[in-house]
């Protein structure tokens, strides 16, 4: 298993489209927390002013924690094309190229050939993540420093310093967990397919209208949201909430682990009965 994986691993980062997510990051983060730097200059003079005699906030409370929330902010509708790129690819593109019978016919359970792909699938998705932590939250220190971090949660929140590192780990946990779903859905519809964009759009296409359903403010939809698993995307804003509601965050955690199980179990079950003669 582990020497599948790692062939796994050398076809993803192999292609030259595993890289579009790492150099849109390193693009993008720097200019994200440049501007942020700039634009809140002026807003941080005011806020310390009219907390100082209420707090003691530590450094600057527009900081580097603060950045990488907002960055969490908008990053989270995004990086799920960016795992589709990769997830839709590892079952279409080995039957584009014609190398999928030359696999399938190795002395090598399809069961195996199934987890090593969603397993580098995964290894994929942890090390996106990974860099986008690295990127917002490590550079956004660096850049603009540390200090207690403000959340906007029914009021104002000031988190200590080591209080909010502690939240954002379990906030990119939390994450891993949502962006290895759309992994499975990429993997769901690149298991039906023969080509690499159809899995791409399907799976865009479907985050794209649970997303739309999930946040769209009409009472009309509150029946179906509980069965959305974009619904449980923004679970990562938990973390931040003070208390943690626990009890909220293990019903999100349960409902995103089984719609996971549900779309990889019907993708082992459609490339367990592939043809690879046809």
């Amino acid at each position: 298993m582990r020497q599948l994986v790692l062939n796994e691993l050398v076809k993803i980062y192999s292609l030259v489209r595993s890289y579009i997510g790492f150099a849109l990051i390193t693009i993008l983060m720097p200019l994200i927390l440049w501007g942020y730097g700039a634009g809140t200059n002026f807003t941080a003079q005011q806020m310390e002013e009219s907390l100082s005699s209420m707090f003691i906030i530590s450094g600057n409370p527009f900081n580097g924690y603060t950045a990488a929330y907002f960055i969490l902010n908008f990053f989270w509708v995004h990086v799920p094309f960016l795992i589709a790129l990769v997830g839709g690819d590892v079952f279409a593109g080995e039957e584009a190229n014609g190398t999928f019978r030359i696999y399938a016919i190795r002395p090598v359970s399809r069961l195996s050939i199934f987890l090593s792909k969603v397993i580098a699938t995964l290894i994929y998705t942890l090390s996106l993540i990974a860099y986008i932590a690295i990127m917002s939250l490590g550079l956004g220190i660096l850049w603009h420093g540390g200090g207690d971090m403000l959340v906007f949660q029914d009021g104002i929140l000031i988190l200590e310093g080591k209080e909010a590192f502690r939240r954002f780990i379990l906030a990119y946990g939390l994450s891993l967990m949502n962006m290895a779903l759309v992994g499975g859905i990429a993997i769901f519809f690149s298991s039906m397919v023969r080509n690499a964009v159809g899995p791409v759009i399907g799976t865009m296409a479907v985050v794209i209208l649970g997303v739309a359903v999930s946040t769209m403010p009409f009472e009309a939809f509150d029946s179906i949201r509980p069965y959305l698993f974009t619904t449980y995307f923004r679970n990562w804003e938990e973390a931040f909430f003070e208390p943690i509601p626990w009890g909220s965050l293990r019903l999100s955690i349960l409902n995103i682990m089984g719609f996971t199980s549900v779309f990889l179990a019907a993708s082992y079950l459609i490339f367990r009965r592939k043809d690879i003669l046809s």
